[in-house]
């Protein structure tokens, strides 16, 4: 398959995509609205997840920050 005829296809098909998507809006307007509060609530834990919240390691953050010895006194 050569270049201009994958780009046909995909100009196609985010043509009907976009066309399915103005047909079906005003009819399922509602039940797209209602899914708002449950998407948020879906997203907090994939957030957690794929941000690196559930391999966080306090001692490694520790040895970072924690202050190493002054300088030295009369030298």
């Amino acid at each position: 398959m050569n270049l201009s005829n994958r780009r046909a296809w995909i100009l196609a098909l985010a043509s009907a995509a976009l066309v399915a998507a103005y047909l079906f809006y005003p009819e399922h307007r509602t039940h797209l609205f209602g899914l708002i509060p449950y998407a948020f609530l879906f997203a907090c834990p994939l957030l957690y997840f794929f941000h690196g919240g559930h391999h966080h390691d306090q001692r490694a953050h520790n040895k970072l920050t924690a202050p190493g010895p002054g300088p030295k006194e009369g030298v």
